[in-house]
């Protein structure tokens, strides 16, 4: 019998009321529940545990614990009890990100044991669309990557990584994780670019996480020599497009919000701010 309140690692029984807590949110928590949907409760095929925080003997939030430390659809006690848990275990995660407000009050309680992050980035904008713009054609080279083409689109990845993070995703292991999810995102046809006469990259993004409900595009990335010409925004609207008719009914993305010009083009394209996301990394 569970007490009035309690948390501990999720199971693979638990998955159904975990799917429960997961769709409340479904845009917020497209990332996890795309996991969850795949791989299940079981920690070795999720990559981290779940925990759950049970009130009144009902599990009411979540938290993914792997290579992203993830509070989801977390009240403020659960958040303090994640943050028990998570300090008396030690740091094991990169980052911690997840809706802002949460997020922040999580960092604000590991902060002291877990600090000092190398990054923390407050406030960045969660966008959405659910439609098509009507004066953005989208760009008709902008095409899915196929499997042979590993060797042409991973050193874009790279550098779109290194970029928006400040680390190499080949650091520590050689890229070997990171190039595992690149090719996978490419299997599923979910990785998608505009090639220049040469055959290297222009623009690309991916469609990352997938769920009946909705997906989230991450990864964009312009070419720095092709800059300032325009290409950001017919180029998320070929990937929207794709993203409406095959994956989704609804898009999502979270962006810096210091990455003006990122933010004017998605807002061109029709993605709306409806909330705010927060990331601390290390």
């Amino acid at each position: 019998m569970l007490t009035q309140t309690t948390s501990r690692v999720l199971e693979p029984s638990d998955l159904d009321a975990a799917l429960a807590v997961l769709d409340r949110e479904p845009v917020a928590n497209a990332f996890v529940t795309s996991r969850v949907r795949v791989a299940g409760l079981d920690p070795w095929r999720l990559g981290g545990e779940m925990w759950g925080y049970y009130e009144e003997g009902m599990l009411t939030s979540l938290c993914y614990a792997g290579a992203n430390l993830v509070p989801i659809c977390a009240t403020p006690r659960a958040v303090r009890a994640f943050a028990d848990r998570a300090r008396r275990a030690g740091r094991r995660c990169s980052s911690i990100v997840g809706p802002a407000g949460p997020t922040a009050e999580l960092w604000r309680l590991l902060e002291p044991g877990w600090g000092p992050a190398r990054e923390v980035r407050a406030h960045q904008p969660l966008m959405v669309t659910d439609r098509m713009p009507d004066d953005i054609a989208p760009d008709p080279y902008v095409r899915r990557i196929r499997k042979d083409e590993m060797d042409t689109i991973m050193p874009a990845c790279v550098a779109m990584f290194t970029e928006e993070v400040g680390v190499s995703p080949l650091a520590g292991d050689g890229g070997l994780l990171y190039q595992a999810r690149v090719a996978e995102l490419v299997g599923a046809g979910r990785s998608f670019a505009r090639l220049d006469e040469r055959g290297r990259v222009v623009f690309k993004a991916e469609i990352g996480a997938a769920t009946a409900q909705a997906c989230q595009i991450q990864g964009v990335w312009v070419a720095p020599e092709y800059r300032g010409q325009g290409i950001a925004a017919p180029g998320m609207a070929a990937v929207l497009r794709y993203a409406l008719a095959d994956v989704a009914p609804i898009a999502s993305l979270y962006v810096n919000d210091f990455n003006t010009p990122a933010r004017k083009a998605y807002l061109r394209v029709g993605f709306q701010e409806v909330g705010a996301f927060m990331s601390v990394l290390f």
